[in-house]
């Protein structure tokens, strides 16, 4: 159901994008119209939350049922707090993935609007939509005597406009809930160090979801759906050297070594170091012993001489069983976004990087090895277009069927076969977009009420 505005991007941005999902065989395929309606949900849908949350399960700690009750006691007792009514938690396993569980969110609810505004950053905005509170650094503008505990309306500046300390804000803004002030706008604003926790507690979000902060850390762990699902596409067992090359903050590191069983060796690089810490504490919060960080640029993780025996970076050639590439992009796939500012030439910056990445995965994965390719963003160019400079660039791969599969196949335009195409697996929202009502079960929708997502899996012969 759309109550937002389609989300808002620089003209040339929409312009790009409109020419991939329009593109000439994407047109053969299922015609204009059709094409061109697919374009107008999927800028539609990517404004919105989708219709649940979905939560991995440490499922190498506990059985799933034993975590899905302890989860919905602890939600319970949470949400008791905050609200005079009773409150009952539905909480389902996923019928197809073992370690999910997926929670419905409720919502757009009739929420009015107050007299006192508080506006918040775009991805802020997005943040509060999934069920998160205002943290200070995310606000920009609030009135002028704002103090501790008084009741304000929370809006989301859609165009990066609102200057950090405004009283008022007259730029395109939407609504997303109620809440309450936890700090005097003095020191939101006007302090030497900046403002940390939380700056308005949600009372009344326009979706109301359950705040998972600091509940059940160790057993549940709240992922999407399609970064769930490329643990599993990869494929680890037990014994085997794995590389996530991109790892930051390591959830998806993580659950590769759940999979495992904990039993042989993740290794983990990102080059930022504090996401290298984030990646060491997600570890040691879900016990998982088998994690190695470090701090290191995988464009130059292969190291000149084969015969190096160093445990971290560069590695020699063929040093893992697989590797799971999870690559810096556009993240246009990401739910809710409700405004972007970057321009184009941000937007296409990703391809040489992400090739560059790709030469150093083929060169440190052992022939025989698997490496699975994905992003977050919805172009051609990041995606489809990747898998097919790749087939060309490295004969030693190819592509093999993915588990599970519950996305959609590949988008047509990058010239891959159907037999290609439907190897590939791109969570497209915009498919069923206002087709799946909330009214329907929920593990009926959740396979496709996702972010927008890509995985491609290859071999290597």
């Amino acid at each position: 159901m759309s109550i937002f505005p389609r989300i808002s991007l620089k003209p040339e941005v929409t312009e790009y994008l409109k020419s991939v999902f329009l593109n000439k065989e994407v047109l053969t395929a299922v015609g204009h119209q059709e094409a061109e309606h697919r374009f107008h949900k999927l800028l539609s849908c990517l404004s919105h939350p989708p219709s649940y949350t979905c939560v991995r399960a440490s499922t190498h700690l506990a059985p799933l049922e034993e975590i899905r009750q302890q989860l919905a006691e602890e939600l319970r007792k949470l949400m008791c707090s905050s609200s005079a009514e009773e409150v009952s938690v539905q909480i389902l396993p996923h019928p197809r993935i073992a370690d999910v569980l997926i929670l419905p969110v409720e919502g757009p609810r009739p929420v009015k609007q107050l007299g006192s505004e508080v506006v918040v950053g775009a991805q802020c905005g997005g943040a509060v939509l999934r069920g998160a509170h205002v943290f200070a650094p995310g606000i920009l503008g609030s009135p002028k005597y704002m103090k501790a505990g008084d009741l304000v309306s929370v809006f989301s500046d859609l165009e990066g406009k609102c200057t950090r300390g405004a009283t008022s804000f007259r730029g395109k803004k939407v609504f997303v809930g109620n809440g309450v002030a936890e700090m005097d706008r003095s020191t939101i604003f006007c302090t030497d160090e900046p403002a940390r926790g939380i700056g308005i507690r949600m009372v009344e979000p326009l979706y109301r979801s359950p705040s998972f902060d600091g509940v059940l850390p160790s057993l549940a762990f709240l992922q999407n759906l399609p970064s769930v699902v490329v643990g599993h596409v990869l494929g680890p067992r037990p014994g085997e050297r794995i590389l996530d090359m991109c790892a930051a903050p390591g959830g998806k590191t993580c659950h590769i070594a759940a999979l495992m069983g904990d039993q042989g060796e993740v290794v983990a690089l990102d080059r930022i170091r504090n996401k290298i810490d984030r990646i060491r504490q997600n570890a040691q919060m879900l016990h998982l012993q088998s994690v190695k960080a470090h701090c290191f640029n995988s464009t130059l993780a292969v190291s000149s001489d084969p015969a190096q025996e160093t445990e971290g970076p560069p590695f020699p050639p063929e040093s893992f069983d697989r590797v799971l590439l999870d690559a810096p992009c556009s993240g246009l796939g990401q739910r809710p976004n409700m405004g972007s500012t970057w321009s184009l030439k941000e937007i296409c910056s990703y391809q040489p990087l992400q090739r560059k990445l790709f030469h150093a995965a083929v060169r440190l994965l052992k022939k025989g090895g698997v490496l699975v390719y994905s992003t977050c963003t919805v172009t051609l160019a990041e995606n489809e277009e990747q898998v097919a400079w790749a087939l060309d660039t490295f004969p030693c791969l190819s592509l093999v069927p993915q588990e599970p599969h519950i996305g959609a196949e590949g988008m047509p335009g990058a010239g891959l076969p159907p037999e290609q195409l439907r190897l590939l697996q791109r969570f497209s929202p915009e498919l069923s977009w206002e087709q799946t009502e909330t009214t329907a079960p929920l593990p009926c929708r959740a396979d496709s009420d996702t972010i927008g997502f890509f995985i491609a899996k290859f071999l290597k012969n």
